[in-house]
C-alpha cells in the first residue's frame, strides 16, 4: 500500500477552485484503489473554506481518502504558508507514529521554499519522498506587490530545488522549470487536470437554468461567457473593452469572484457599466447549473496568461462549442486546433467577436467536436488519474518524464 499525503489545496469536500476540483476527482477514481491510501490536508479556517468543509469533524473519510482539518492562525496573506508548514509537520507526525514506509508528500504549489528543505529532510530521514506541483508562475501574478513577487519568485527556486520530483500541469511548465532551473537538474514529469465530456444532468426545461437566465435576463446561444477569478492577470480588461468595441448583438455574461476595487478601477478607465450587454452575474457554486451555462452559450472567452492547464479552461472545451482563448502558449497547448485565439492588439478581439457572430451552425459544431476530441483523448479523469497511479507506485522504479518533449526514464531510488 503506498500512503500519498497530498497538502496546499483548501481541502475536501465543496471547496471551489482548480486544486481541489483536482483532488475530487482524483480520489473519486482511486476510491476503490487497493494500491493508494491518501491522506488529504484539509484547511478548517479562513478564507476558501466551503460550508460542507466546515461542517466535518477533525477527521474523516471521504471518498476513501483519510481527510485531516488544520486549523491556521488568523494572519493574514501569510495563512497560506502557515497552513502548509503546519501541514507537513503533521504529516511527519502521522508518518513517524504509525511508521510508515516510503511514504510520498504531494506539495501542491510553491509557496514554502524558504522552510522546505527542513521539511524534506525530516521526511527523507523517515524514509519518504516529496512531490511537488508548482502550478503555473505566481510571482507573476499582478496582484502582488513587488516583494511578495520577490518572494514567490524565492520560494519557487528552492521548492524545485529540493523536491525529489516536480509534477507539472503544462508542457510549457515543464520546459520553463527544466530550462530556468538547470543547474539544479530537476526531475520533471508532466501530469495534466482532467476534465469531463458529459452533459450536465440539467434539460433546458430545468427550473435552475429558466431561473438564472430570468435573474440575468440572458437566453440560450445569445451570451458569450468568461468564468474565471476577477484578477488583472485573467485580461478582463482587453475583453471588456474589445467587446464594447464591437459590433455583436449578444449579450457578455462573467462569472467570477468579487472583487469591487477592481471593478470600480475597471468601470472608470472603460465605463463598460454604460453598455447593457456587459453582466457581471455573480458566483455559481452549482456544477450540474455551472456545466448548462456553459453548455448553453455561445461562446466561452477565456483570458488566462499566467499558469499551466487551467481548469476552467478545460471545462470549457468539455462543453461548450465555440471558445475564443487568450494566444499563450498554456492554452494552445490545450485546446490545439479546436478553438480560435486573440491577441492584446488593439482590434485583435473585437474583430474576432464580429467574426465568430458570422460563424454558422456546422462551423461551431466542428470547433466543438474538435474540442471535445481533445479533452478525451489527453484530459480524461480516468487517464489523467491513471497517470497519477503510475507515478505514485513507482517510487522505487522509475518515472517517465516528457522533458522537451522526448520521453527518458530517470530512477527516483535515491533522494
Amino acid at each position: 500500500m503506498q500512503h500519498v499525503y497530498v497538502i496546499g489545496s483548501k481541502g475536501l469536500p465543496g471547496s471551489y477552485g482548480g486544486y481541489e476540483t483536482f483532488l475530487d476527482k482524483l480520489t473519486e477514481y482511486h476510491q476503490d484503489n487497493r494500491n493508494i491510501q491518501y491522506h488529504v490536508a484539509c484547511k478548517a479556517n479562513g478564507d476558501g473554506v466551503s460550508p460542507e468543509l466546515e461542517s466535518m469533524p477533525a477527521r474523516f473519510k471521504y471518498h476513501n481518502a483519510d481527510c485531516f482539518k488544520i486549523h491556521v492562525p488568523e494572519v493574514g496573506a501569510a495563512q497560506a504558508i502557515y497552513y502548509d508548514c503546519m501541514a507537513l509537520e503533521y504529516c511527519i507526525k502521522h508518518i513517524r507514529k504509525h511508521e510508515i514506509k516510503n511514504a510520498i508528500v504531494y506539495v501542491l504549489a510553491c509557496r514554502i521554499g524558504p522552510f522546505f528543505s527542513h521539511y524534506v529532510s525530516e521526511i527523507h530521514k523517515l524514509g519518504g519522498k516529496v512531490y511537488v506541483n508548482p502550478d503555473g508562475h505566481e510571482w507573476m501574478r499582478a496582484k502582488w506587490s513587488k516583494p511578495v513577487r520577490e518572494y514567490w519568485k524565492l520560494s519557487e527556486k528552492l521548492m524545485i530545488k529540493y523536491a525529489d520530483l516536480i509534477i507539472c500541469d503544462s508542457i510549457n511548465i515543464e520546459k520553463y522549470i527544466q530550462e530556468t532551473y538547470k543547474k539544479y537538474n530537476p526531475l520533471t514529469t508532466y501530469i495534466a487536470y482532467g476534465a469531463e465530456t458529459k452533459s450536465s444532468s440539467l434539460s433546458d426545461e430545468s427550473q435552475e437554468i429558466i431561473n438564472w437566465y430570468d435573474e440575468h435576463e440572458l437566453r440560450k446561444k445569445e451570451y458569450y461567457l468568461i468564468v474565471g477569478r476577477f484578477v488583472p492577470e485573467n485580461n478582463f480588461e482587453t475583453i471588456i473593452r474589445e467587446f464594447m468595441m464591437s459590433d455583436s448583438k449578444k449579450d457578455l455574461a462573467i462569472i467570477t469572484t468579487q472583487n469591487d476595487s477592481f471593478l470600480n478601477e475597471l468601470d472608470e478607465r472603460l465605463h463598460f457599466r454604460q453598455d447593457p450587454r456587459i453582466k457581471f452575474v455573480g458566483t455559481v457554486y452549482n456544477q450540474e447549473l455551472l456545466k448548462k451555462i456553459r453548455e448553453n452559450a455561445y461562446g466561452y472567452i477565456h483570458g488566462h496568461s499566467v499558469g499551466g492547464t487551467n481548469p476552467s479552461l478545460l471545462e470549457a472545451l468539455g462543453s461548450t462549442d465555440l471558445n475564443l482563448l487568450f494566444d499563450v502558449g498554456f492554452n494552445r497547448e490545450c485546446a490545439e486546433n479546436g478553438a480560435l485565439y486573440w491577441t492584446k492588439e488593439e482590434g485583435n478581439l473585437s474583430m474576432l467577436f464580429n467574426e465568430a457572430d458570422k460563424l454558422t451552425q456546422e462551423e461551431i459544431a466542428l470547433l466543438g467536436r474538435k474540442a471535445k476530441k481533445r479533452i478525451l483523448d489527453a484530459y480524461s479523469w480516468k487517464f489523467i488519474s491513471d497517470k497519477y497511479e503510475e507515478v505514485f507506485t513507482a517510487v522505487e522504479g522509475a518515472i517517465t518524464t516528457y522533458t522537451n518533449n522526448e520521453v527518458s526514464l530517470s530512477s527516483i531510488k535515491s533522494a
